[in-house]
């Protein structure tokens, strides 16, 4: 990758650490080991299981011979031996209990069950912070451009922040753009978010979003998730297996905005080859930022203009309505005035200041006033729009 990562300790360093509810310090040192090793995924490490019966430390240290009858060919073969002669997997342990990065196996009850049924399933995640019950149940993938424009950050924050009042969990990539929007606003909102990523753990890409990695894990209310071990940088054909967890996390993927050639658009048809559903926001025709979700549309993904469009095609019936959320009203007639002429599209303050006649100055401390009570919300440029 062009910029540089961020090499970091983000986990709590002080909290009780929980290596594996299922194996052994020594097996889980061994599965872990595997995880490093070039040219074993999914399916070659299931046939090592299935011909060692379970011991992976036999597997680990078989001979030629024997791994000729596993069923390797000659260059997985001799590939493995090499590897395996720079590998320590007891140190392999040790680092990662250093850094307080849990490990979760195909053998866990911590496994993400959505995930687990996919095709080619990672056979260990690491993860920072702990997932709960809701993160294995109810989780929506939420994706986009990294250049995104008002209306993509507008249409993210607006579905974001009614999925979490629902105790959906926001799955995303930790990605510029959509991606930020996404894991931000379900923080802000008291929800929770996973952010999968694309390389090790001791490392944070993008480098400007180590704050942000840094808040999920903190504040208790997501974790951050790769198949990728420690020292693994963020390479760009890893990018692809990061978006085939977070559609395999999740009941259904949400793309916001993307132009015609994205990575959300590779999410989405991950999630279409694992059988989930795929939603799009429709676009302005004429925008490229939003000719992917337009073509998405097109293709037959599902049209949604709100978060109960998502939750009703899902026949999830958890989100609050509107009318269940306390309000705030105007406390006198300019915000009355401000409120009535504003909606969900946004408005320019020079607009606003034409529409109501009144004194600039008057409607930009209104606006402030409002924007603290919830009432109205700034979305860049002095543009403003209406919350509820």
């Amino acid at each position: 990758m062009g910029k540089k990562q961020r090499r970091v300790e983000v986990c709590d360093t002080s909290a009780r650490y929980y290596p594996s509810d299922a194996l052994t310090l020594e097996e889980l040192a061994y599965w872990i080991a595997f995880s490093r090793v070039m040219g074993i995924g999914p399916v070659r490490f299931q046939m090592l299981l299935d011909f060692f019966q379970e011991d992976v430390a036999s597997a680990w240290r078989a001979t030629s011979k024997d791994l000729i009858g596993v069923g390797l060919d000659q260059r997985t073969l001799e590939s493995f031996i090499k590897q395996r002669t720079n590998i320590d997997p007891a140190s392999e342990l040790k680092r990662l209990e250093k850094l307080r990065i849990q490990v979760i196996t195909w053998k866990d009850a911590g496994y993400p069950p959505l995930l687990r049924k996919m095709d080619y399933a990672p056979p260990v995640l690491y993860a920072c912070g702990q997932l709960v019950e809701d993160d294995l149940r109810y989780t929506i993938g939420i994706v986009g451009t990294r250049k995104m424009s008002t209306y993509g950050r507008q249409v993210t924050e607006h579905f974001t922040r009614d999925l979490v009042k629902g105790r959906i969990t926001i799955v995303s990539g930790l990605a510029l753009g959509i991606d930020t929007v996404a894991h931000n606003t379900a923080l802000d909102e008291g929800g929770r978010t996973i952010a999968v990523l694309a390389c090790g753990l001791d490392t944070i890409y993008p480098p400007s979003n180590y704050h942000l990695a840094k808040q999920i894990v903190d504040s208790g209310q997501g974790v951050l998730l790769t198949s990728f071990p420690l020292g693994i940088k963020p390479d760009g054909g890893n990018f692809p297996a990061r978006n085939h967890i977070i559609s395999g996390l999740s009941l259904g993927v949400l793309v916001t905005e993307a132009p015609d050639k994205s990575g959300a658009l590779i999410t989405a048809s991950s999630a279409l080859s694992q059988g989930r559903e795929v939603y799009a926001v429709p676009n302005n025709i004429f925008s490229n930022s939003g000719m992917g979700t337009n073509q998405l549309l097109k293709d037959g993904a599902h049209p949604v203009t709100e978060v109960k469009d998502i939750l009703e095609h899902l026949n999830i019936h958890t989100v609050p309505r509107d009318e269940e959320l306390p309000l705030c009203e105007p406390a006198n007639e300019e915000e009355k005035q401000l409120l009535a002429l504003l909606t969900r599209e946004p408005q320019h303050i020079d607009d606003l200041i034409r529409s109501s006649a009144l004194a600039a100055n008057t409607v930009s401390s209104t606006l402030i006033i409002m924007e603290l009570n919830g009432m109205v919300k700034q979305i860049g440029n002095m543009q403003y729009v209406r919350t509820r």
